[in-house]
């Protein structure tokens, strides 16, 4: 009886009860309160993720969507990222920045989630304002989570020699964008990173830790060459170029959910099959983009989560080395190529094209439960 007992509970657990009696229902001490009923309040994200190894197109569906978006979010990775939106006939190109901000109505939001390299970000604005005004007055409706960690100059550095080594080693590199991507989040990871609230606070305190981790970096790979004062002076600028635009991101976020009616659009970086998690390891990316890393990337409540769109091209790209089924290394795959102008917008690489792959992206909607 006892066991039958425990497992009743456990059942009205697992179906959303509290775990007594037939209906999963524990007794109380007082008045019961009312259930509520319908979904909780607030507003709900709306998420664009890739499909499939990246470059189909989320950048032109997040500008679609976010002409009526009064907030725009990336969620994780970081200047890796490559989307293209065509406005007026002028061609910009987002790595950092969201895709949204060309939205002079809507505030763009870059979370804890992604990690930044400020000479990056801020060369990506300049470029792009060369180009046309759509980025024009982009830092007053943009909005950095004091918790994103930092890419340095040597981050970038020490990507390109562990690929060199990788070639050396084994004949086979991971095909990374050598932007840093993977050493910073490598320092998240084992607690050695700097974010920009550290940035932000005392300059002294952040020069020594910053000091210490180049010290790291120069021990572990000794044909690295870093020139600490330089850098940390270049910092010292940014940091008060960057200084208006941060904000507590869990506060911006929780504030942005539960305050008056917004729409809210995550712009999804990388894709499914470049998850570190669910990808096809270790041909992947740093971060997970995934639906799991708009919650962690951002610090909202998995409720809030709204439709959650995958967008899939006609065939297969993937741009670099590692698994591909359905790739086409032939007269085929070179039309694919040429007529779908497939250079990767980060390195400008050729991407390697296929037929649609629908076990891919079955196993994409598996993880995502993509609502279209």
């Amino acid at each position: 009886m006892a066991g039958s007992e425990s497992g009743a509970a456990a059942r009205g657990l697992l179906n959303g009860g509290d775990g007594g009696g037939p209906e999963g229902k524990r007794p109380r001490l007082g008045p019961t309160p009312a259930s509520p009923s319908g979904p909780k309040p607030g507003n709900r994200v709306t998420v664009v993720l890739g499909a499939q190894w990246g470059d189909e197109g989320k950048g032109k569906v997040v500008d679609l969507l976010s002409l009526d978006a009064d907030l725009v979010c990336r969620c994780q990775g970081g200047n890796n990222a490559g989307h293209t939106v065509v406005v007026d006939s002028v061609e910009y190109d987002f790595h950092l920045l969201p895709s949204g901000v060309i939205n002079h109505n809507a505030t763009s939001f870059i979370g804890n989630g992604v990690v930044i390299h400020l000479p990056g970000l801020f060369e990506e604005a300049e470029k792009n304002l060369k180009k046309g005004p759509g980025l024009e007055g982009w830092e007053s409706r943009t909005v950095i989570s004091d918790r994103a960690h930092l890419v340095f100059n040597f981050h970038q550095a020490a990507d390109g020699i562990q690929e060199q080594q990788r070639q050396q080693q084994a004949g086979k590199n991971l095909g990374t964008t050598k932007k840093g991507i993977g050493p910073a989040y490598a320092c998240k990871a084992s607690r050695t990173g700097l974010r920009i609230c550290d940035l932000l606070a005392d300059f002294n305190e952040f020069s020594k830790k910053f000091r210490a981790l180049a010290q790291h970096y120069k021990a572990t790979y000794p044909t690295l060459n870093i020139d600490t004062e330089a850098e940390l002076e270049q910092l010292k600028v940014y940091a008060e170029k960057i200084r208006p635009l941060v904000k507590d991101g869990v506060y911006f976020m929780y504030q942005a959910l539960h305050g008056p009616p917004k729409k809210i659009l995550v712009e999804g970086a990388n894709a499914a099959l470049l998850d570190i998690d669910f990808g096809t390891y270790p041909f992947v990316t740093s971060s997970n983009c995934t639906v799991g890393g708009v919650c962690t990337g951002l610090g909202i409540p998995p409720q809030y989560i709204g439709k959650v769109y995958g967008v899939v091209k006609a065939y297969t790209t993937r741009v670099g080395v590692g698994t591909f089924p359905t790739e086409q290394d032939n007269e085929i795959g070179a039309l694919l190529q040429s007529r779908g102008r497939e250079f990767g917008v980060t390195t400008g690489r050729k991407r390697r094209c296929g037929w649609l792959d629908l076990v891919l992206v079955k196993y994409a909607h598996m993880i995502n439960g993509f609502s279209a």
